[in-house]
């Protein structure tokens, strides 16, 4: 999503800067050929924060003088905060990006900097930007200031997720499938909170009774590689039928070969996944976290988090529609992100609310 702003604000009026705590990644790159400047600080990932680190950014941020300093996640909430206003900037912006706060599905270190930020909250940061309205319900729970938040949901790029003919029969030709074959996706990388494991339930309960669908999963650590994943495929007889694909840069192109693109989350904020599945006309199966109903709406099914019999029983339901009504789903599906999630309507409200902090 901090690329796609960053495509998409206005250069003259605003002018951006990133930093990296940690490294460039695979997004770094990617916004240093926009012509912005990134700096990247080599902290370790997860883990305590380290005071080095927030020196080295402080002194950063001295150099530059930036007008507004907005954080995107925790470590840079706790980190990004405490160096901007070092540095002398009062006008602090935390993100929210995040909502499932248990134990279970946690780090034990994340959930500290998540409570040394809830006591931070009421007067480090001037505002704080959630991606969803769950996540910030969530957060307020937990002692976030709740007067300070404000909601700006992701935004989606519809020249570039598409409906496309072309793609599905591109794409079952890559995996060997008749193109006909009905194909069930869940794109995402391998992490707990995104519930694999019971996905593959789901698949295997669709699958007796829809035989020939075959399953797409894409994402990072989503290989042969993975024994803990394959170990669950073999264990349900699904070999033949899951296709992983791994991490992708075609993801447009993988998306809009969907007939429909399911969600086994036990927690999100605002899935872009379900932004893209829905720009391409597919529909969406999802678990109720986050902001998922609301974003999905009436296209496509909405079951309760852990349920994955629904999510199977919804999957079916979709798959098993009529010509007719599946183009009805897809237009409706397509509709619900130009109304509400197109990314130039979403840049211009970044925009406003920057504006609004520097008042």
């Amino acid at each position: 999503m901090l690329l796609k702003l960053l495509q998409h604000i206005d250069r003259k009026n605003f002018t951006p800067t990133v930093v990296s705590l940690v490294g460039l990644g695979v997004i770094g790159p990617k916004i240093v050929n926009l012509g912005i400047p990134v700096y990247a600080l080599g902290m370790k990932p997860g883990g305590i924060p380290n005071p080095f680190v927030i020196l080295r950014l402080t002194a950063l941020l001295h150099k530059l003088k930036p007008d507004i300093v907005h954080t995107w996640m925790y470590h840079a909430d706790l980190i990004g905060g405490i160096s901007a206003r070092l540095a002398g900037c009062q006008q602090v912006v935390w993100g929210i990006r995040h909502c499932n706060l248990s134990k279970s599905e946690n780090k034990l270190s994340t959930l500290l900097v998540v409570k040394v930020c809830s006591v931070l909250s009421s007067w480090l940061p001037k505002y704080i930007l959630s991606c969803s309205y769950r996540a910030k319900d969530v957060h307020a729970s937990v002692g976030y200031s709740s007067e300070k938040m404000h909601v700006i949901p992701n935004g989606f790029d519809l020249s570039r997720f598409i409906p496309d003919l072309t793609a599905r029969s591109s794409v079952r030709e890559e995996l060997g499938l008749p193109v006909e074959a009905q194909l069930v996706g869940l794109i995402a990388r391998f992490d707990s909170q995104k519930n694999h494991m019971g996905f593959i339930e789901a698949a295997a309960v669709l699958q007796s009774q829809l035989p020939k669908t075959h399953f797409l999963l894409v994402g990072t650590d989503i290989n042969q590689e993975n024994t803990e994943l394959t170990a669950a495929i073999n264990e349900k007889g699904l070999q033949k039928c899951m296709h992983l694909l791994g991490r992708r840069d075609d993801i447009p192109r993988l998306m809009a070969s969907l007939d429909v693109l399911a969600s086994s989350s036990h927690g999100e904020a605002f899935p872009n996944v379900l932004g893209e599945a829905l720009s391409c006309g597919v529909p969406c199966v999802v678990t109720d976290v986050g902001d998922s109903l609301e974003i999905v709406g009436g296209a496509g099914r909405v079951v309760s988090a852990g349920d994955m019999k629904g999510l199977a029983s919804g999957l079916l339901e979709i798959l098993s529609l009529d010509t007719i009504t599946k183009a009805e789903l897809s237009k409706m599906a397509r509709g619900r992100v130009l109304q509400n999630y197109e990314i130039k309507h979403i840049t211009n409200l970044y925009e406003e609310f920057y504006l609004m902090v520097c008042n």
